[in-house]
C-alpha cells in the first residue's frame, strides 16, 4: 500500500537498454505508448520514464541468443580433463618404454608426444561438437559422446599408423611380423580397425569423464539456483504481505465495514468480511516458490478488487480479458498483487471521475504478456514524493529471478490516459 507509481531511478546497466534520454528525461517509451501527454508536470518526468529488466525488442533477443551460443560451457572442465587424460597417457608409455627398455626410446618419446597433441586436438574437438547438448539431458550426452569417439578414435588410429609406419618407419615397425605380406591399403584399414577399438575406449573414457563433472556443475548451479530463488521469493512475499497487512489498507477496510453495519447494509458488510477473510487466507497460506495458473491469480486479485469496489462503489469497475486458452498458463503466485493495488492507490484513490481496472492478457513468441491499466490520472502519481516504486520494483526482482532475461516489467502513462503497467515472462501452461 505505499506509493509506487514512480520507479526511480534506473538501474545503470538498463540505462542501456533504455536508449539516449530526450530532452525530458525520457527514454526507449513502451509499444504504443506516448511520454508526452498534455498536461505533465516537471514533478511527472520520473513517472514518465520507463524501467524493464529486459526490453522486448528483437535485437535484444537476437544478442541474447548470440551471446549463449558464443559461450563454450564447462570450458574449464573440458581443458582440464583433457590435459589430465592425455598428460597420464604419455606418462603411462614413457614408464613402459623405461621398464620395457624399448629400442629407439627418445625418437619414439617424440612421435607419442606428438601423437598426444594430436589427441588432445581431437578431444577438444569432440567436446565442441557437443556443445548443443550442453543443457540437455544426461541421456543426449552420453548419446552423442558415444557416437563421437567413433570418428576421433578412427582419426587418432590412422595418423598413429602415419607416424610409426609410413613417415621414417622406426626399425621396429619394419620388423612388425603382424605387417608382413600386406599392401599399403591394408596395413591402413588394419591398423585403423583395430587401433580404434582400443581407443574407442580412451576417448569414451574421457567423455563419461567429462559428462560426469558437466553434469555435476549443472546440478549444483541448479541447487544455487533454486536457493536463491526459494529465498528471493521469500523476501518478495515477505515485502508483498507488507503491504497487503499496511495499516492504511485495514483501517481503511475496517472503516468501511463500520460504515456499512451502521447503515444498516449488513449484507454487504458480511460479504466483505467474508472477501477480507478470504483473501487474507489466501495471501498468507500461498506458497512463496510456487506458480499458480494465471485463472487462481486473477480470482486473488478479484477478492481483493471486490474489496475495493465496496469502497469505491461508484469510482471502481474491474474488467478481465484474457483468453480462455491462457487460463492454465503458470505464473508466479501474487505477482500481480502489488500493480494492482497500485492502480487502486493511484488510479482510483486520487481520482474524482469513475476508473476501470482492466487485466488484460495475450501471448506472443513464446511469452505471457499480463498488462494492468487503469484509466485514473497518471500525473497524480507525481504528487506522492515518498514514491519509491519498491512494490513494481519487486514484481520486476521476482520475475528475473524467476526466469532471468526472458521476463520483465515495464511502466508507464498510457497514451489514451491512466497508467499501465505491463509484465511478460514465459508461457508456461499446464498439460
Amino acid at each position: 500500500m505505499t506509493g509506487d507509481r514512480t520507479l526511480g531511478p534506473e538501474p545503470q546497466d538498463s540505462q542501456a537498454l533504455l536508449g539516449e534520454p530526450d530532452s525530458s528525461g525520457y527514454r526507449r517509451p513502451l509499444p504504443h505508448f506516448s511520454t508526452n501527454a498534455p498536461g505533465a508536470s516537471a514533478n511527472d518526468s520520473a513517472d514518465e520514464r520507463f524501467w524493464g529488466a529486459a526490453a522486448l525488442t528483437g535485437d535484444m533477443d537476437r544478442s541474447l541468443t548470440n551471446g549463449e551460443t558464443r559461450r563454450l560451457p564447462d570450458l574449464g572442465i573440458a581443458l582440464k580433463s583433457i590435459a589430465a587424460f592425455w598428460l597420464l597417457y604419455v606418462g603411462l608409455i614413457t614408464a613402459r618404454a623405461i621398464v620395457l627398455q624399448y629400442p629407439d626410446f627418445w625418437e619414439m618419446m617424440a612421435r607419442r608426444t606428438i601423437a598426444a597433441l594430436v589427441g588432445v586436438v581431437l578431444t577438444f574437438l569432440v567436446y565442441l561438437a557437443m556443445r548443443p547438448v550442453a543443457h540437455r539431458s544426461l541421456n543426449a550426452k552420453a548419446i552423442l559422446a558415444a557416437i563421437l569417439c567413433l570418428p576421433a578414435s578412427m582419426l587418432f588410429s590412422a595418423f598413429n599408423y602415419y607416424i610409426f609406419y609410413v613417415y621414417a618407419p622406426l626399425d621396429a615397425a619394419k620388423s612388425d611380423s603382424s605387417m608382413q605380406g600386406m599392401s599399403a591399403w591394408e596395413m591402413l584399414w588394419r591398423s585403423v580397425a583395430e587401433g580404434a577399438l582400443s581407443w574407442y575406449f580412451i576417448f569414451a573414457a574421457w567423455a563419461a569423464f567429462y559428462v560426469a563433472m558437466s553434469q555435476a556443475k549443472q546440478l549444483r548451479a541448479a541447487d544455487r539456483h533454486s536457493a536463491i530463488l526459494a529465498r528471493e521469493a521469500q523476501e518478495a512475499q515477505l515485502r508483498a504481505l507488507r503491504y497487503q497487512i499496511n495499516p492504511h489498507f485495514l483501517f481503511n477496510t475496517l472503516n468501511s465495514l463500520s460504515s456499512l453495519i451502521l447503515s444498516k447494509r449488513t449484507d454487504t458488510a458480511e460479504r466483505m468480511l467474508m472477501n477480507l477473510s478470504t483473501f487474507f487466507r489466501a495471501t498468507l497460506s500461498a506458497d512463496p516458490t510456487a506458480d499458480v495458473s494465471l485463472d487462481e491469480e486473477i480470482r486473488l486479485q478479484r477478492l481483493y478488487l471486490d474489496i475495493e469496489q465496496i469502497r469505491f462503489p461508484d469510482r471502481l469497475s474491474v474488467e478481465v480479458d484474457v483468453p480462455d486458452a491462457l487460463l492454465t498458463a503458470r505464473v508466479p503466485v501474487l505477482i500481480l498483487q502489488p500493480v494492482v493495488e497500485n492502480a487502486v492507490k493511484y488510479g482510483v484513490a486520487k481520482s474524482r471521475k469513475p476508473v476501470t481496472v482492466r487485466i488484460a492478457a495475450y501471448e506472443e513468441a513464446g511469452r505471457l504478456h499480463i498488462k494492468v491499466k487503469d484509466d485514473g490520472d497518471a500525473a497524480t502519481a507525481g504528487e506522492d514524493n515518498g514514491s519509491t516504486g519498491v512494490g513494481l520494483r519487486n514484481v520486476c526482482d521476482r520475475l528475473t529471478t524467476r526466469y532471468g532475461p526472458r521476463s520483465g516489467c515495464l511502466a508507464g502513462p498510457d497514451p489514451d490516459g491512466g497508467y499501465t503497467v505491463h509484465l511478460y515472462m514465459p508461457a508456461v501452461k499446464d498439460d
